[in-house]
């Protein structure tokens, strides 16, 4: 086979994955050894690959090859998640375009085009990771609404509402009124905004007495039921038992007092909207109060709003308090920031709203998943360390969680309803059981499917994925099955922490509620992916790169080592397109290398020289201690370490030193024995090298001989860690240290290497004489004497050994060297004139510090004593 001069990923990448694709070394079935599983981190059907995802998946197909190469039967499961909010969002908006309004389709309708939709789009992200190099087993990919993986959710469902963790209830709940549809607490990013604080004056009825109270949502007060007053408030003695007059609706409201006001806040009265404030809603409990709910589903303003009805609730708050100002109800305005909570998925902000959902119960349900991360015997590696903190600070301040959402695009709560009254349901795995258990309740023997109406409402997308180490493995449906006992619990599982809480922890619980047992080993939270001035990457601010384009530019490869380069273990990526750069030269280099030896011509009869025998025998240590130092980084998933000591190993020991050890004369053979050892080192470095740079590897792995998809490198063996003899490693860095010094005096004495040198060495450090052949060979040394004494010639030191290289006019390039001195001598005179200068100014003699002028007598005499040395150089080589 020819092998190209240049390195090209364009003309490999394709050709490998579809060679791996039909061995089928991607696919894991139950047998005999070690299973190694990974879960991914299932991207919202709607996506495309961005940088998080280029990083998590890297990352996770890092530790799948290399747990192949170990041995072990490597199982990486693929899939998408149906992203119930975003995707539902998504559809809407095309049937928008095509005229079709939601609310003309039936819930079938919908669904049918929501799957056509996914058809279309679904598997767009998925397709993309095989670009980056991703060996899942692409014969497990699963979806969330997959039907077994829906019938699994539905189990779930109901289950734990036969356990009584699942109620239903009417609660005050997180609104998105963009998406139509409740959220839970961890799906609301709280966010601090500027707006204003509005001062209104409410009358006294009766009286001609008024109150003030200070709001940041004037439009709610058509809402309003109460005013309340700390009772022990003196300010406001006179209106206990009082009603107060809400302004523009006029309704007559009592005047309550609790001690829940705070006296030091606003004006120290308090009005109260129960049905669009949390703490509200409590007061209006203790207090009795009326609820009345201003708002539509689209947080515009309904009939309660009057004129204002149909308006959305930002532009009813402008015009509300321009009204208010006129009548001179508001009084006045100042600016105030506040915590407002936003949509996770839409970014709009939330409405407090009163309404029927379901909910979880947490509270005992969290116990376990809190001593397998934070208990004396944990079960679940939290990497890094760090993030136990955040993990504990929310699993102990938990609140039951709102499954239910108002949408359609999910699995559909399996509640059926009978009657009107809000008891009047049964929960089922399907409507014939839920019928037998509805005539079973009511004792009406005449009831049948027709009468029973499921719930509308649809599970929290995380109500499904919370089961996805298990349910993609059937673990739910059939809890004893072969690939369940096998691949459970998983390995490892690589995601951000920003769905700490959303995902891990409640795959947790409910790993320990339907298995007994932690759902992973180890969680590996990388960090978020930012650019150079820090800012987190994102469409809007245009600063993310395109993923698939940085492909196309540096190779797959090529991008894998550039981001994990810029990755440390859990902290954020500083992304830097350079790296990406830095990767591509690593391959190249690699190619270029390998490109050399096979340009080598073997001759069979040629006997090992010594320097090829000691050169390879501390290749040998310093891959073993680059072996246990890439273990330890693995164990402590520090990948972008484990992948530097790679690098250094390659580029460092491996092309700069052992090939210049080993490599034969110009245009001469090398021996047999030599030419099949580097083969062998060759072949150990892109054994470790495979996980971060699967396709160059494999490439020159398959150029190095004919292999049969038996001996692949994709599975073929890792390098076992062996004992190493460290002396030989500090022999030869002292060694490098030599050459380094003799380099150094070729260069700045313009000796060709061609030119024969010798060396003379005063050896107090008692140093080992093995490397001193290699030393001559690098250096181009006829001879190494050892000395007691100092020769005249050029000099340096290594620790405390030191070392001669005689010169003399035969050895060095004289018009060369004639000209370098010059140039030194004419630099030393023109800084010397400086100097002399500056100390012929008696104002400088006088004024300036006497260290100063010392400083400056010392340089003088410095340089005369270099303008001597130069000039006697010079002379020597007349």
């Amino acid at each position: 086979m020819t092998i190209p001069s240049k390195y090209d990923a364009s003309q490999v990448e394709d050709k490998w994955y579809a060679y791996w694709i039909k061995h089928n070394y991607f696919h894991s079935t139950p047998d005999e050894r070690e299973p190694y599983t990974i879960v991914i981190p299932p991207p919202n059907v709607t996506g495309v690959l961005h940088m998080g995802h280029m990083l998590n998946n890297t990352i996770q197909d890092v530790l799948i090859r290399r747990a192949r190469l170990l041995g072990k039967n490597a199982c990486w499961v693929p899939g998408t998640d149906h992203a119930s909010i975003a995707t539902e969002a998504k559809v809407v908006a095309k049937l928008k375009e095509q005229g079709i309004r939601k609310s003309d389709l039936t819930r079938e309708e919908f669904l049918q085009h929501a799957f056509e939709w996914k058809n279309e789009y679904g598997g767009i992200i998925l397709e993309q990771l095989k670009k980056l190099g991703a060996s899942c087993d692409w014969e497990r990919t699963a979806f969330t609404m997959d039907p077994e993986m829906s019938e699994s959710v539905i189990k779930v469902f109901v289950d734990l509402y036969n356990k009584g963790l699942i109620y239903r209830g009417y609660r005050m709940v997180n609104w998105d009124p963009e998406a139509k549809t409740t959220l839970s607490d961890e799906e609301v990013i709280y966010e601090e905004k500027q707006g204003n604080l509005y001062y209104l004056e409410y009358k006294i009825e009766g009286s001609k007495d008024i109150l003030t109270i200070a709001t940041t949502r004037p439009e709610t007060i058509f809402g309003d039921t109460a005013i309340c007053i700390n009772p022990s408030d003196e300010r406001f003695t006179h209106l206990k038992g009082k009603k107060a007059i809400v302004p523009l609706c006029n309704r007559v409201i009592p005047i309550i007092e609790d001690e829940y006001v705070d006296v030091e806040f606003g004006t120290g009265c308090l009005k109260v909207t129960p049905a669009h404030d949390e703490n509200d809603k409590v007061l209006g409990d203790k207090h009795n109060l009326e609820v009345i709910d201003i708002f539509n589903e689209d947080a515009s303003l309904n009939s309660f709003g009057l004129h204002y009805e149909g308006k959305d609730r930002f532009v009813a708050r402008k015009a509300v308090a321009k009204e208010l100002e006129e009548k001179g109800i508001l009084i006045k305005t100042e600016v105030h920031t506040n915590k407002v909570g936003t949509s996770e998925r839409t970014k709009a902000v939330i409405e407090p709203r009163l309404s029927d959902q379901w909910f979880l119960k947490m509270t005992d349900l969290v116990k376990p998943a809190i001593a397998a991360v934070l208990g004396d015997d944990t079960d679940i590696n939290l990497v890094p360390k760090k993030f136990e903190n955040t993990y504990r600070h929310w699993m102990e301040n938990i609140r039951d969680w709102n499954i239910s959402r108002q949408l359609w695009w999910g699995q559909q709560i399996p509640a059926y309803y009978f009657g009107d009254g809000k008891e009047d349901f049964v929960v089922a795995e399907n409507i014939d059981e839920a019928l037998a258990l509805a005539i079973q309740k009511t004792n009406n023997q005449q009831l049948t499917t027709k009468d029973l109406r499921q719930d509308e409402d649809a599970l929290d997308t995380w109500f499904s994925s919370w089961l996805w180490p298990m349910s993609v493995f059937d673990g739910i449906r059939n809890p004893e099955n072969e690939e369940i006992n096998y691949y459970y619990p998983t390995n490892d599982l690589v995601t951000g922490p920003d769905i700490l809480f959303f995902w891990v922890a409640r795959m947790i619980i409910s790993g320990y509620e339907y298995r007994g047992e932690n759902p992973f080993k180890n969680v590996y939270l990388t960090g978020l992916v930012r650019d150079k001035q820090r800012r987190k990457m994102s469409k809007s601010l245009g600063n993310s790169p395109d993923a698939l384009k940085l492909i196309e530019e540096f190779g797959a490869d090529g991008v894998r080592v550039g981001l994990l380069l810029s990755a440390p273990a859990g902290n954020d990526i500083l992304f830097d397109e350079d790296l990406c750069q830095q990767g591509k030269g690593f391959a190249n280099k690699i190619w270029n290398a390998f490109r050399l030896i096979k340009g080598w011509e073997v001759d069979v009869s040629l006997s090992q020289p010594e320097t090829a025998k000691i050169g390879l025998a501390w290749y040998e240590a310093k891959f073993q201690k680059a072996l246990a130092e890439i273990e330890d980084h693995f164990s402590k998933y520090r990948l972008s370490d484990a992948l530097m000591s790679i690098y250094k190993l390659i580029m460092d020991d491996f092309s700069s030193w052992l090939l210049e050890i080993v490599k034969p004369a110009y245009q001469q053979p090398i021996d047999k024995i030599t030419f099949d050892a580097i083969i062998k080192v060759l072949e150990n470095n892109l054994k470790v090298l495979h996980p971060f740079m699967p396709f160059l590897t494999e490439e020159i792995w398959q150029f190095i001989a004919e292999r049969t998809p038996d001996e692949a490198l994709i599975i073929a063996k890792y390098p076992e860690q062996k004992t190493f003899d460290t002396q030989i490693i500090t022999d030869f860095d002292f060694a490098t240290g030599v050459v380094s010094g003799i380099r150094t005096i070729r260069k700045e004495k313009n000796i060709p290497f061609k030119e024969a040198i010798e060396l003379f060495v005063v050896d107090n450090e008692n140093q080992s004489k093995n490397f001193d052949t290699i030393i001559q060979k690098l250096t181009n040394t006829s001879l190494v004497n050892y000395v007691s004494e100092k020769v005249d010639g050029a000099s340096f030191r290594v620790k405390s050994n030191e070392y001669f290289v005689p010169i003399s006019a035969a050895n060095i390039d004289v018009e060369a060297e004639t000209k370098k001195l010059n140039t030194e001598l004419k630099r030393a005179e023109g800084f010397l004139f400086g100097i002399q200068k500056k100390l012929s100014n008696e104002r400088f003699v006088s004024n300036a510090p006497e260290k100063v002028i010392e400083l400056e007598r010392k340089k003088e005499s410095d340089t005369l004593a270099k303008i001597e040395t130069i000039k006697s150089s010079l002379a020597s080589l007349q």
